[in-house]
């Protein structure tokens, strides 16, 4: 394949690797230049690649090169429209014919607009010239809605005559100058009120290597234009409830931890607040949001059970609660990972050996020679064991929500290691907790400030997830679910919803009320 530089002040020759060269001279080749032919006869008299259609390419910046470059490896005849031609020619092959924007126009049937929003009154000489003919928009705003129109809409508003397409606007100028991007997202949505022009632009996407996802009309150009400029969308709730429990958890800890001892004995314990008290914050937040990813199913299998129909709309609220699992999941896991090394640091802080050698020194003056208490070490071992295991299993969690992963799976694979491994991962965890707990619960100063242990809390939720999974166990609770996702209707709504509406219609029941 033909390598293009872009490199130097001068416009760049096209340098041929020597299987191209050795083509050239069988007559079989080649970009050229300036209206000439595409494909040329060699010598058996055969065509070697068919001719491409001109596509023009308004704007010089960096997407207009990497775009140029891309339909040129591909055997397009690119033609560049610019303001200013004589300077914006240093930067292109020297095979690609940079001139105004009205010759640029005038030679081409697509049209590639790529400049902003507020350089659209450039077109509206050309009007005369775009009658007819295909625009593909690439442009981005700089904000989510920043206008009460997408900029495809308004562009097919100043130019009517003309057949406007919303594409390419999510590929980078890095992605397009890579020939098989590997790291890169190949998707390219792409929407038109013109379904011929739409399939198009569809087919050259997909000659460009790229992945094309038809959209539809040209009213989905607005969600189109603010994918890339949203900073994750889906993880925005699950973030702010990780933050929110997390400050929530801190505080609560650092009252009975911190305050109460400095308070009750004048005892300074504030040097605990950078490692102690951000590991304790962690296993708490980390086994809430674990709690709360199947809570949601539960609530879920409660609202069809109510309703005796599977067909009803969830709450908006739940609905998106149930679509953030993954996000809280993995959150959850980041959380019980950063858990585990700090756990691991505990050992190597100064004050924990001081802390040792007070305690061996008791020891010594107490004329104990033996201190092994049974009873602490099993809790110990089990409590260690048990995290370990929880962490596995949150681990195998977190790989099969990776698409690539995922994708290897069937559904009742996935269902199997999400639903159920996942119930195993939160009631191990439990155990982890209830271990590292144990009698402090029952303990009269284990109440500071008449405030429980922050374990007997944290743990509060997942012990009702786990009992609630126990009664919907059940087999008259599970029979009933089993025929309501079955496509049983009992009720009052059955002779009015044969189908199921909201996001039910693109999701099997299974799916949406997995816990």
């Amino acid at each position: 394949m033909d390598s293009i530089s872009m490199m130097g002040s001068s416009r760049s020759p096209v340098f041929l690797t020597a299987s191209s060269s050795h083509l050239l001279h069988h007559g079989q080749a080649c970009f050229l230049p300036n209206g000439m032919k595409n494909g040329v006869v060699g010598d058996a008299g055969t065509t070697c690649l068919p001719a491409q259609p001109t596509v023009a390419v308004l704007g010089s910046g960096d997407f207009s090169k990497c775009l140029t470059i891309r339909l040129l490896r591909r055997g397009f005849h690119v033609v560049v429209g610019s303001r200013h031609p004589k300077l914006a020619a240093q930067s292109f092959p020297h095979v690609v014919d940079v001139t105004h924007h009205e010759d640029a126009v005038g030679k081409a049937s697509i049209v590639f607009l790529a400049i902003r929003r507020e350089h659209y009154s450039v077109l509206w000489d050309l009007k005369h010239l775009l009658e007819g003919k295909i625009l593909v928009d690439v442009s981005n705003n700089r904000r989510v809605n920043q206008y009460p129109e997408s900029n495809a809409e308004y562009l097919a508003s100043l130019l009517p005559d003309s057949i406007v397409v919303k594409g390419f606007n999510v590929i980078s100028a890095w992605a397009m100058q890579q020939t098989c991007p590997k790291d890169a997202s190949t998707q390219v949505f792409i929407c038109s009120d013109s379904v011929e022009a739409r399939q198009q632009i569809m087919e050259l996407a997909r000659q460009l290597n790229f992945q094309p996802v038809d959209m539809g009309t040209l009213s989905s150009s607005r969600d189109i234009e603010n994918l890339p400029i949203q900073l994750f969308p889906g993880w925005k709730g699950p973030v702010l409830a990780a933050v929110a429990l997390s400050i929530f958890f801190f505080a609560y800890s650092f009252v009975r931890d911190i305050i109460h001892p400095y308070v009750k004995n004048k005892q300074s314990d504030f040097y605990k607040i950078p490692i102690e008290m951000v590991n304790r914050t962690l296993p708490t937040v980390a086994i809430t949001l674990l709690a709360l990813v199947y809570l949601a199913g539960q609530l879920a299998s409660a609202h069809q059970l109510y309703y005796g129909t599977k067909y009803r709309h969830f709450p908006h609220w739940l609905e998106g609660w149930l679509q953030s699992r993954k996000q809280l999941g993995l959150l959850s896991f980041f959380l019980a990972a950063v858990h585990v090394l700090y756990s691991l640091c505990l050992p190597m802080r100064r004050s924990e050996r001081y802390l040792l050698l007070n305690t061996a020194y008791q020891q010594v003056h107490s004329n104990v020679e033996n201190a092994w208490n049974e009873e602490e070490v099993w809790r110990v071992e089990m409590y260690v064991s048990f995290g370990i295991m929880s962490l596995g299993l949150l681990s195998l969690l977190a790989i099969t929500s990776i698409p690539s992963v995922h994708s290897t799976l069937n559904w009742r694979e996935f269902s199997f290691i999400q639903s159920t491994l996942g119930y195993i991962a939160l009631l191990i965890a439990t155990f982890h907790g209830l271990l590292f707990g144990w009698k402090r619960a029952f303990e009269e100063e284990a109440y500071r400030f008449y405030l429980p242990p922050s374990f007997v809390v944290a743990l509060a939720l997942p012990v009702c997830v786990i009992l609630g999974k126990v009664l919907m166990l059940l087999p008259c609770v599970a029979r009933k679910l089993h025929q309501i996702r079955r496509g049983m209707d009992s009720s009052q709504y059955r002779c009015q919803r044969l189908e199921p509406v909201g996001s039910a219609a693109h999701v099997s029941p299974e799916r949406v009320t997995i816990m």
